[in-house]
């Protein structure tokens, strides 16, 4: 089976997100790491984001497929990203509501 230009501009947006949400996280890592002697609060908030990023940059990738399969108009894969993408979030919910309890 060969690829189609379709499938060919998935790989390569999610290849550009993928690299995106690294580059942003790693950024905030490092500004991070270099900021927490001089000022921790800063320090602290940018570690933060980069590990939110980190972590954020595979939903992201999962939305981004959500809309090309839109685009491409192939329901069946889109109706089921947008499943995967649902369970996600229940378990960002759920690890939110459980980290409150505990």
């Amino acid at each position: 089976m060969t690829p189609t230009a379709h499938d060919s501009r998935l790989v390569l947006s999610i290849g550009r997100l993928l690299r995106a949400g690294l580059i942003t996280s790693t950024a905030c890592l490092a500004c991070g790491l270099v900021l927490m002697p001089v000022h921790p609060a800063a320090g602290s908030w940018l570690l933060a984001a980069g590990i939110a990023v980190l972590i954020a940059s595979p939903a992201a990738r999962v939305a981004l497929s959500i809309v090309e399969y839109v685009l491409q108009r192939d329901w069946m894969f889109a109706g089921l990203t947008a499943l995967v993408l649902i369970e996600l979030a229940a378990s960002v919910v759920a690890a939110f509501v459980f980290n409150r309890r505990l």
